[in-house]
């Protein structure tokens, strides 16, 4: 599963700096697609794990939660269409 910026930022309660700075310092591991940057949730677990990123076990669970319906959402739009 990939997660783009704004998912990590919002839900892991980290500001986009924080995550440019971990891009920059060449400690987390990410994708450029279409000028986004976007994160595998093992990765961001990683972070978490190293304690790079001060976040809780709770607003990891929200990401993947969260991320999940949205992919669901976006599945049934585009088989409505």
């Amino acid at each position: 599963m990939w997660v783009d910026s704004y998912e990590v930022c919002t839900f892991l309660k980290i500001s986009e700096r924080t995550l440019q700075r971990l891009r920059s310092n060449r400690l987390i591991s990410y994708s450029i697609i279409s000028g986004k940057s976007y994160y595998t949730i093992a990765e961001i677990k990683r972070m978490l794990n190293e304690k790079r990123i001060r976040s809780t076990e709770e607003c990891m669970n929200d990401l993947i939660n969260n991320h999940k319906l949205y992919a669901q959402q976006r599945r049934t739009i585009k088989t409505d269409k």
